[in-house]
């Protein structure tokens, strides 16, 4: 056919097929058997044609795209979260653009109106939290917002974390085994409902116990930051013998410092607990004790509400709350 740009009429003719077969063929979540289907996709692919996105979101309405906005890559938590959603969305015949954005709210409007530009069908916001302006704006458009790692009471919006009051308390019980004497928490981002619940639940289970937090720093989810915030707590006169981190990362930054700058033992100096299990939690280096977020399930509930969502279902924007565990390793002292 020369240069001539090959068109859906024209597959419809070369397969023997309607057009609108060929429409449904490539349209994700369409009515098409099986065999319609390769017969149409065998046409395209002999003429070497591609259907335009552009003009079957002109018929539609719909992009067939998410946008993804991320705090920052390098905790080894987001790679994980962000690989397995855009995985599980484009399963779902969905394109994925992914942002990144600073957690204050501020920096978040410029992200969010970019997105809005790609006429997205919704927005899922790892680690972010979005204002009651943007909220409501977003609503108004009809397009659903999802908070993963995330929860904001009142906000209206769908929202997946674990259960992190819970996750405190295990991170509790694991320090307290140890009969500690000193008990201290490296705090992340102060704002954040992961922190703000995590560290209600490890105080509540220490009260419980008998037991008062002995210090606290804040780390803000930022390895260099925990690392002075590390120091900070280390170079006391009364050092802490147990520290819970409000992550891994955080996890980590204590570590090196505990024990490359201060030469202490771990656990017998001081234990350690992190927040996530990332899989490097489990290497030799490390050997963390965790509370472990089931990335795996809150991705497939994130996925189905979503999904929900696009298709108008009927959704309660109730927040979603799986249960975390504890996975024990050599950080912490296992005593009685």
């Amino acid at each position: 056919m020369g240069n001539r740009r090959i068109t859906a009429q024209d597959v419809a003719r070369h397969a023997g097929v309607s057009q609108s077969a060929v429409s449904r063929a490539f349209t994700p979540g369409t009515s098409v058997s099986p065999r319609m289907a390769a017969k149409v996709r065998r046409a395209a692919e002999e003429l070497g044609y591609r259907p335009n996105a552009t003009a079957r979101t002109l018929i539609t309405g719909r992009s067939r795209i998410v946008g993804l906005v991320v705090y920052y890559l390098d905790n080894p938590f987001y790679p994980d979260v962000v690989e397995r959603l855009s995985i599980a969305l484009q399963a779902e015949g969905y394109h994925v653009l992914l942002f990144t954005a600073s957690p204050t709210l501020g920096d978040v409007e410029p992200v969010l109106q970019r997105i809005l530009d790609y006429q997205v069908d919704a927005i899922v916001m790892v680690s972010i939290s979005l204002g009651s302006t943007l909220a409501r704006r977003c609503a108004a458009l009809d397009i659903p917002v999802l908070l993963f790692n995330r929860d904001q009471p009142g906000a209206d919006m769908l929202a997946v974390t674990t259960d992190n009051v819970a996750g405190g308390r295990l991170a509790a019980r694991a320090l307290l085994r140890g009969r500690p004497r000193r008990i201290a928490h490296l705090a992340g981002f102060e704002g954040a409902s992961t922190q703000i619940d995590r560290e209600a639940g490890f105080r509540a289970a220490l009260s419980e116990a008998g037991h008062t937090l002995h210090s606290r720093a804040v780390g803000n989810y930022r390895y260099d930051v925990a690392r002075d915030a590390a120091r900070t707590l280390l170079a006391r006169s009364d050092r802490p013998d147990a520290l819970f981190c409000g992550d891994d990362q955080m996890a980590f930054a204590a570590l090196d410092v505990a024990r490359h700058e201060f030469g202490l033992r771990v656990p017998r100096d001081l234990a350690v607990v992190g927040y996530d299990d990332v899989p490097q939690s489990a290497w030799p280096s490390f050997d963390l004790t965790s509370v472990r977020q089931p990335v795996e399930t809150m991705v497939g509930r994130s996925i189905n509400l979503l999904m929900d969502a696009i298709a108008e279902h009927a959704v309660i924007p109730e927040p979603v709350r799986i249960e975390p565990t504890l996975v024990l390793r050599s950080t912490t002292r296992h005593g009685a």
